[in-house]
């Protein structure tokens, strides 16, 4: 559920912009007046069988089906969530996860853990700090993700891995464009990312640079992907939290919708890409106590990546 902030904030926003008024109230009607934190018809991803789960960040399904070149079978799913902090609490929240580790380039389960989201892993790996970060392109970029999940798989032999890579979630790496890599200068704001801005009606890049730059990103990761289904034994499958709007109509109000906005369940958002592929021996996993607590973070270091990253946490 939004915070108090966040729907002040974002009612502040929908004065100043009919297309966000317009979301407002999807919003609404998606979530049953705020009553639902997460899409509840979206497949649990915990109790589904894999050994190990790669998360494409804001992937949508078409987008996948199009450009992958990845070995396996290709299916859809529909996903409890249109945006990550809806996937972890829709999956994870209170949930004794101590036969999994999550590897993730993503520092909104941090952002959460405690008050919010408390799931049990046996390990978080978080890439996103200290050395995991680029400060160039204000992301983790893939090749960071592959070497820490090829040493997490080594470490932890008999546990789930859930692998969660950035991309092709913005910044777009490699791109020339500017405003999707800026920190938020106003904590009053909640984002200054592309999607917000095309909402806003702001004078952002072109369109179809737009959408080459958000392509080309999925093609960067698809490489490391690839590398990772070739290392890791087991049955792998390869999906994403969520998807992402790109001018399509939203419902019931048909307002052209962009990013990846909380509680608004559309197909664009919620259909994710299932892809599964095996390789030599299935592991045999084990559950045992966390083999230590999540690692400490300074709350200003985690609001300036999610900010960086676009985030509204």
């Amino acid at each position: 559920m939004l915070s108090k902030r966040q729907v002040c904030v974002a009612m502040k926003w929908a004065v100043n912009s009919p297309n966000l008024l317009l979301r407002e109230a999807n919003r609404l009607f998606h979530t049953r007046s705020y009553r639902r934190d997460f899409n509840p018809d979206g497949v649990d991803i915990v109790a589904e069988d894999w050994d190990n789960l790669i998360v494409l960040d804001a992937c949508r399904y078409d987008l996948f089906e199009a450009y992958h070149d990845l070995p396996g079978e290709l299916t859809s799913k529909e996903s409890r969530a249109a945006h990550t902090s809806e996937f972890i609490l829709g999956n994870f929240h209170e949930r004794d996860l101590t036969d999994t580790v999550y590897v993730t380039a993503s520092p909104i389960l941090q952002r959460g853990y405690q008050d919010r989201y408390r799931p049990e892993f046996h390990s978080v790996i978080n890439v996103w700090q200290e050395d995991g970060w680029n400060e160039q392109w204000n992301s983790v970029l893939p090749e960071t993700m592959v070497a820490h999940s090829l040493e997490a798989f080594e470490e932890f032999p008999n546990k789930r891995l859930i692998i969660h890579f950035m991309q092709p979630h913005y910044p777009f790496i490699g791109s020339e464009t500017e405003l999707d890599k800026q920190t938020v200068p106003d904590p009053e704001e909640i984002t200054t990312d592309i999607w917000n801005e095309m909402m806003k009606g702001q004078d952002v890049p072109p369109t179809d640079d737009i959408l080459a730059a958000y392509r080309r990103n999925f093609e960067l990761v698809v490489p490391h992907v690839d590398t990772l289904l070739a290392e890791l034994s087991g049955k792998t499958v390869v999906t994403s939290d969520h998807g992402n709007m790109l001018g399509e109509r939203s419902w019931p109000i048909p307002v052209r919708e962009w990013g990846h906005p909380k509680g608004v369940y559309t197909p664009e958002l919620v259909t994710v890409p299932w892809l599964e592929h095996s390789s030599g021996t299935r592991r045999d996993i084990v559950a045992e106590p966390p083999s230590a607590t999540i690692g400490d973070a300074e709350d200003d270091v985690v609001r300036d990546r999610l900010r960086q990253l676009g985030y509204a946490e």
